[in-house]
């Protein structure tokens, strides 16, 4: 049933004073790219039939069977029980819609600020992607195979719950089969949006949270099974799904700033990034010497531990408070240099640099020998 006029310019209003309040802003301007998806979701029901493009019914079980060596998601359905039944249930039916405010909120709470808004900005803008293509190329489902065979599908066919009617028929309801059978986009087969979703929120869950992505795939991998399951998209959907996801993830990943990007390394130093925190040697910015010999307070003696005006920086290492600004006529970093790698070495335009177990820390220690005469 349409939507009374002013019911809708209630909606716009709403939404354009949500944009204007500072407060409200901050939630709705990042989700635009989601309520675009949902609001084209909605209204492409009401894309008249003569300006819609043909239904395929057998590219996607060909293309399947012809890339995989048979039909999978038929594979799949051949066995059934109640037990099976609901393990699919809860992840396509449950967890699908839950998932990504809680991701969002754990993105708020716990990462670097900013993270919600990019995550909002790629889930939003692939599942707009996937509607499109859902739009302009119409795919029957595996159910529709089930049902029909390969008979021409027309929009005027009704959609179909699927294995879901078997959880209706478990809790005595109605449910799904209404909702699918009023379904917007009834042959949405490819890609699989499902299968999207829960790519996006395993990347960024992935990204910011690294240590649980054994949990993230398994959700993600169990949401793909149920999908061909319960028989709503062959194989190759969750392919082009996933891929699809992938894509958006890495665009926006690459216009994150550093904090964003690297977020397991922020607030440690850039010269301990290419390697571990505990292993690394700082470098000076300046100088591009380790800093424990560039940096020596008061002239003292080649170690960072004798007669040094400095203080340990929470890695491992050692982090001088003085400058080699103050040293203009540079005769302190040569010094350094003659330290570091002797008399009449290559100094630091050479790869030869010690180890940091080789480094001499006591007063007067001369190390233990570099990379290359170790070799």
């Amino acid at each position: 049933m349409a939507q009374p006029f002013a019911f809708k310019l209630f909606l716009v209003a709403a939404y354009t004073a949500a944009l204007l309040i500072p407060f409200t802003s901050q939630f709705f301007l990042p989700a635009t790219p989601i309520f675009s998806w949902l609001l084209l979701f909605y209204s492409s029901q009401f894309i008249p039939k003569s300006w819609r493009p043909h239904i395929w019914v057998s590219v996607l079980p060909t293309l399947e069977s012809v890339l995989y060596g048979a039909n999978i998601s038929d594979l799949l359905t051949r066995w059934t029980n109640p037990v099976l039944d609901v393990l699919a249930w809860l992840p396509y039916g449950v967890i699908h819609f839950v998932a990504p405010f809680v991701v969002a909120a754990c993105l708020w709470v716990f990462s670097p600020p900013g993270a919600v808004k990019f995550f909002a900005a790629a889930f939003g803008y692939m599942n707009l992607a996937g509607v499109v293509i859902q739009i302009a190329f119409p795919c029957a489902p595996p159910w529709y195979e089930l049902r029909e065979g390969l008979v021409p599908a027309t929009y005027q066919m009704r959609g179909s719950p699927g294995g879901l009617a078997r959880i209706d028929a478990l809790f005595g309801g109605h449910g799904y089969d209404k909702t699918f059978s009023g379904a917007p986009v009834p042959f949405g087969a490819f890609p699989s949006l499902h299968a999207g979703c829960s790519t996006m929120e395993a990347l960024f869950l992935s990204h910011f949270f690294p240590k649980g992505r054994p949990f993230y795939w398994a959700y993600v991998f169990l949401l793909y099974w149920s999908t061909m399951y319960l028989t709503h998209h062959y194989l190759i959907d969750l392919v082009a799904g996933g891929s699809l996801t992938c894509a958006f993830f890495y665009y926006y990943l690459s216009k994150m700033p550093d904090e964003l990007r690297h977020p397991t390394t922020h607030g440690v130093p850039a010269a301990y990034r290419t390697r571990s925190a505990s292993t690394a040697i700082p470098l000076d910015e300046e100088s591009g010497l380790p800093k424990t010999f560039a940096h020596t307070a008061n002239g003292g003696g080649g170690g960072a531990k004798a007669g040094s005006n400095g203080h340990t920086d929470g890695y491992g290492g050692w982090e001088e408070d003085d400058d080699l600004s103050d040293d203009e006529d540079g005769h302190g970093l040569r010094n350094d240099e003659a330290r570091l790698y002797g008399a009449g070495a290559a100094g630091r335009d050479s790869f030869d640099v010690p180890l940091r177990g080789d480094m001499g820390l006591e007063s007067g220690g001369q190390g233990g020998g570099s990379r290359k005469s170790r070799a």
